[in-house]
């Protein structure tokens, strides 16, 4: 069992959890690699264009007769070699998408949480409220918790007061346990989760390995 200690908003230790090993995987580096790249190239547009010499605006006409001129032979002027000709083999319009297959996804989530385990960089907070959306209310709360470089805030569901106050500071995300994806979760120093949340998650880790625990 790995021990987590749970604090409040003030930074106060409450209390602490045991997280078990059994959710825990120290494999699966190759796979984070493989989503990650996989979810970087889904964010690429691949809206890149060219036109081929045979969208160039142009007649069949050759440009000298053929010989006698001393010139290069030359057919049509929409030739790649020629300014205002075509391009060859320049870029078109494409998707970058790669798919991953759902166990090595699994396994990816799996091995970065682990990761941030074993590590030290998870944050466990009794419960999470913010009675207005200011910036100032959560940057208190981050200062509280020691956490200055930047935090992946989960949530067991988002508010709006939330959103708001932390949608201004720099290198701080908030998302629900749910919908967290193995990319925010490498993104971020520390991840400050609910208690709430971190039952989702287990239960996320518990389905991936078949435990029942």
């Amino acid at each position: 069992m790995s021990k987590l200690s749970v604090h409040d908003m003030k930074g106060s230790a409450l209390a602490k959890l045991d997280f078990p090993d059994a959710l825990m995987t120290k494999k699966g580096q190759q796979a984070v690699h493989d989503v990650v790249v996989a979810y970087q190239a889904g964010l690429r547009a691949g809206t890149a264009s060219t036109l081929g010499k045979g969208a160039v605006a142009g007649s069949g006409k050759k440009p000298w007769r053929q010989k006698g001129t001393g010139r290069a032979r030359a057919g049509y002027k929409q030739s790649p070699v020629w300014r205002g000709g075509g391009v060859a083999h320049g870029p078109h319009p494409r998707s970058y998408a790669k798919k991953i297959p759902h166990k090595v996804a699994r396994l990816a989530f799996r091995s970065a949480f682990s990761d941030l385990i074993r590590e030290g960089r998870v944050r466990v907070l009794d419960q999470l409220t913010l009675a207005e959306p200011k910036t100032k209310a959560a940057l208190a709360m981050l200062k509280s918790l020691g956490i200055d470089q930047g935090a992946l805030i989960l949530v067991d569901k988002l508010d709006k007061n939330l959103l708001c106050a932390v949608r201004n500071l720099q290198n701080v995300e908030a998302t629900t346990a749910q919908s967290v994806s193995t990319y925010q979760l490498l993104r971020y120093p520390v991840a400050l989760i609910t208690r709430a949340a971190l039952e989702v998650v287990q239960a996320r880790l518990a389905g991936d390995t078949g435990s029942k625990s």
